[in-house]
């Protein structure tokens, strides 16, 4: 990955250097300061406001819950892009309210500053619905109590379109945005490109039910019938959490409450749930609201995980419910444009408090630890399991060796031996004290070498699956030619023709290559040999390259730039690896550090991928791969580093045939050179280096395809049996008939 600059000018040059005219530095003046137009400002404030789909829904959930709503009902269609549908059985809207329900700073919440102090409405700054109207479509449909109809109105650029219709409508409000972003071309793309955001908004709607107690929730996607979140109102809080979270985080949970009334401290209540040490689970789910807010507070909850980082087992994380009250005086909500979060006074000593509570918490229920286990049952009438142990017994008494007790007899449950290899639990005698001693110090010597040796000694289950899924779905016929067949050449930049016996196949070396990096990968999961680079590549400048080159993939010359949200794109991808590089390494042999890239892993031997490929194999990493089930995660991972060491084309143009047009310099590149030699032909003008590194790319590929692929082809390559309709391998010619075409002629 190098980048070429224009060489600088020669300090040798015989003109002299021309250096600025005084003149023009003191006529040249500052530029104008204007006044921004409303509508640019608007739109600016509403993409600061609105920052994605999920954003949305919280702003009008929020306001439905302000509304004294006691049903509340999302549906979101392609990740809210193309419609939010959020619904209401609150107190609705006046129709004299509509015409400036959407216009900025409109609101019923306050009417004052002094207000904010002793706010206790989620919503105060009426920026929400006028943010929508100026990055989507809206409309609103409500009915106040006591009106015959309701009223249906939409809304644009904080105005309505058209005077407010009446029509049929139920108790409460309902507001449908459609085609977010519809007008901000840049967020969309992103958005689109990223993942779904609706599992975030599953995430959130499952945040504020098991707050909202009383408060009937339902979340899910548009034209479906099944509801992703569905909670009933009344419920206790433990059966909210059961019902949203699952059965298996409600029972271990703890209740929690703590307070303080010291004015000199901090004054405030906190009640709650958190998970006991019997709990395990990869990522830390906190659900916080300060007087019935959902904010986050990374200085508590890095309090909290410090405390449990002593008491859960390596890698886990807890799962925390709190709400706490304090006064509305206490608490600055006006501070972050979405209201995520909030400034607490006294904060740190409250933090503090919660912090001593949570460990006393812990260190008393902490005696104990709960594991789930499965009744062992025998398969055998209680007839034949007394006739067994008296041929046991017998045989054992004429002094012939017992046979060896059956696999389907062990239980795999004897901590002295932790992988597995397990001696029968039925199996009778007796020891001397000194042979027991001898056997429990070579078990726990056979623990402390596996827990050294623990990738030697994983099982993955889901990682067998994978494998077993490849041996299962091999293609015989396929399977013959890959073992057999004579390589004979490239045909063009994707396709080599190979000979089985008396046939000519072409093959799709992209495809091939890419299913046998996978497969490779799979087989040498958690053992691969390093690809050291040279020097640290900065994870930072590989994303934003790897941004820019999709942008201009997919824009083509008209580019809307946006540096600041890429670099927040990146940063987040680059956290998100953060917080996987050490399953990346462990797993993968893919070391980051320092927020850089410092090795990669060998998947095939004597070969290295594309070095220019980085930045894309980056970005698929971090965007492409499904962390949350183990299976998957394996899967994906795979295939982004099968695509990224697959044998792609050189990304520089194939300077041979056609190609070198690409290579050609421009008049101003050429200069003076082109006007000293008139008789050149065209092919002397061309980036000879450039050209020279195309060609080394290329004949780099052709070498490895030959010497590298297809010997490892015939060695590993299984292949599925997709590939024999998906035009992987195409028959192109048969011996036996093209003799008897040769001999008519």
């Amino acid at each position: 990955m190098e980048s070429r600059a224009p060489n600088p000018p020669s300090p040798t040059s015989s003109s002299p250097p021309r250096s600025p005219s005084p003149h023009r530095r003191h006529t040249s003046s500052p530029p104008r300061i204007r006044r921004l137009e409303a509508s640019v400002v608007n739109r600016i404030a509403a993409g600061e406001v609105i920052q994605r789909p999920s954003a949305a829904v919280k702003e009008l959930v929020e306001n439905s819950l302000d509304a004294a709503s006691t049903s509340v009902s999302v549906s979101v269609k392609d990740g809210g892009l193309k419609l939010l549908l959020v619904s209401d059985d609150g107190h609705g809207i006046r129709h004299e309210d509509l015409p400036i329900l959407c216009e900025r700073h409109t609101t019923s919440k306050l009417s004052k500053y002094e207000d904010l102090q002793t706010i206790k409405s989620m919503g105060f700054r009426g920026e929400a619905l006028a943010s929508m109207t100026y990055v989507g479509h809206v409309t609103v449909t409500t009915i106040t109590e006591g009106q015959l109809h309701g009223y249906r109105v939409s809304y644009r650029d904080g105005v309505m379109e058209h005077e407010p219709k009446p029509c049929a409508a139920v108790k409460g409000t309902q507001i449908m945005v459609e085609n977010l972003f519809y007008n901000m071309a840049a967020r969309r793309k992103t958005l689109q490109n990223s993942n779904d955001d609706y599992p975030k908004i599953v995430d959130l709607i499952s945040r504020f039910a098991v707050h909202h107690m009383n408060v009937n929730f339902s979340c899910r996607k548009y034209g479906s019938n099944r509801a992703d979140v569905h909670t009933i109102g009344g419920s206790s809080r433990l059966d909210t959490i059961r019902t949203v979270y699952g059965a298996s985080v409600a029972r271990d949970l703890m209740e929690i409450s703590v307070s303080d009334d010291n004015p000199t401290r901090s004054i405030f209540k906190m009640e709650g749930f958190i998970s006991n040490s019997n709990y395990v689970a990869k990522k830390t789910t906190m659900i916080l609201f300060i007087n019935d807010r959902l904010v986050d507070c990374t200085a508590l909850k890095r309090a909290v995980e410090l405390v449990y980082s002593a008491t859960l087992p390596k890698a886990s994380k807890p799962f925390i419910y709190m709400s706490i009250n304090l006064p509305s005086d206490h608490v600055d909500v006006n501070i972050h444009p979405t209201k995520r979060e909030v400034s607490l006074l006294n904060q740190d000593s409250l933090i503090d408090t919660i912090q001593s509570a949570i460990e006393a918490k812990l260190m008393s229920s902490n005696s104990t630890r709960i594991f789930q286990t499965q009744v062992v049952s025998s398969s055998l009438p209680t007839t034949q399991i007394s006739t067994r142990k008296d041929k046991e017994h017998s045989i054992a008494n004429s002094g012939v060796q017992s046979q060896k007790v059956p696999v389907n007899q062990m239980v795999r449950t004897d901590s002295r031996d932790p992988f597995g290899r397990l001696h029968s639990y039925w199996k009778d005698g007796t020891q001397s004290s000194k042979q027991e001693k001898k056997s429990d110090l070579a078990s726990m010597r056979s623990v402390v070498v596996a827990r050294r040796n623990w990738k030697e000694n994983t099982d993955f289950t889901s990682l067998d699956q994978l494998v077993r899924e490849i041996d299962s779905n091999v293609h015989p016929g396929l399977l013959d030619i890959v073992k057999d067949c004579t390589y004979i050449g490239l045909a063009d930049e994707v396709f080599a023709v190979l000979q089985y016996n008396t046939y000519l196949y072409l093959v799709n070396v992209v495809n091939v290559s890419k299913e046998l990096m996978y497969q490779q990968v799979l087989r040498r999961f958690s053992k691969f040999n390093a690809i050291q680079l040279s020097e640290p590549a900065p994870l930072q400048d590989l994303l934003l390259m790897a941004l820019r080159d999709e942008e201009l993939e997919t824009q083509g010359d008209e580019i809307e730039t946006n540096d600041d949200l890429k670099e927040k794109i990146a940063q987040m991808n680059i956290e998100l690896l953060k917080e996987k590089e050490d399953m990346l390494e462990d797993y993968f042999g893919i070391k980051m550090e320092d927020g850089s890239l410092i090795r990669l892993p060998v998947v095939l031997d004597q070969y290295i991928p594309d070095m220019d490929r980085i930045p894309e194999f980056l970005l698929s990493l971090a965007n492409d791969v499904d962390w949350d089930d183990e299976r998957e995660c394996f899967q994906t991972v795979s295939a982004v580093l099968a695509n990224f060491y697959a044998m792609h084309p050189p990304i520089l143009p194939n300077p041979s045939g056609d190609g070198i047009h690409y290579y050609r310099k421009n008049r101003e590149e050429v200069g003076l050179e082109a006007e000293m030699s008139v008789d050149k032909s065209d092919e002397e003008k061309v980036d000879e280096e450039l050209v020279a590194e195309a060609e080394t790319a290329w004949s780099q590929r052709e070498w490895n395809i030959q010497h590298v692929l297809f010997p490892s082809m015939r060695l590993f390559l299984k292949p599925p049996k997709c590939m024999a309709t998906d035009g992987t391998f195409v028959q192109v010619a048969s011996l036996e008939k093209l003799y008897r075409v040769f001999e008519r002629c």
